[in-house]
């Protein structure tokens, strides 16, 4: 919790009260704290957005990474 109050800029208290209410008036606490999770990989999913066309829920962002060209593998031929 500590962490993502730091991370967040919102209190512990104001965290807290957002996990515990079933309506989130605080539009502002939510979106701060989506943004926090968004850029640590999960994905929110409204309804009917998932593989199995299930509810709304969260998943994390698969890894993707392009390594691209390796620098030994480099020449004249993949030069664009």
């Amino acid at each position: 919790m500590e962490e993502l109050a730091a991370a967040s800029g919102i209190s512990k208290l104001a965290i807290e009260e957002a996990e515990a209410s079933q309506v989130f008036a605080n539009t502002d606490v939510t979106d701060r704290l989506r943004s926090i999770f968004e850029s640590k990989g999960v994905l929110f999913l409204g309804a009917g957005q998932d593989d199995a066309g299930a509810g709304p829920g969260l998943r994390l962002r698969q890894a993707f990474q392009d390594e691209g060209i390796r620098p030994q593998n480099l020449n004249a031929t993949n030069d664009d």
